[in-house]
């Protein structure tokens, strides 16, 4: 059988998820994100912005121009 991986944008969207899964009696297995809120947080505003850059991971030094 297949996997369904949910990425819910809230804990409100996620207790909904988890209700609805135990109504229907399908087992629920959850994750907790190993990287920090904070970090993540800055990481989202920081793209929302577009104040970011892309790295190419076969040319780092030719994406930074530092080559």
């Amino acid at each position: 059988m297949e996997t369904l991986i949910m990425h819910p944008k809230s804990k409100e969207q996620l207790v909904a998820l988890k209700a609805l899964a135990k109504a229907w009696k399908i087992s629920v297995e959850t994750k907790e994100s190993p990287y920090d809120p904070d970090f993540v947080a800055m990481v989202k505003k920081a793209e929302k912005r577009g104040n970011y850059k892309e790295i190419d991971d076969k040319d780092v030094w030719g994406s930074l121009n530092l080559k």
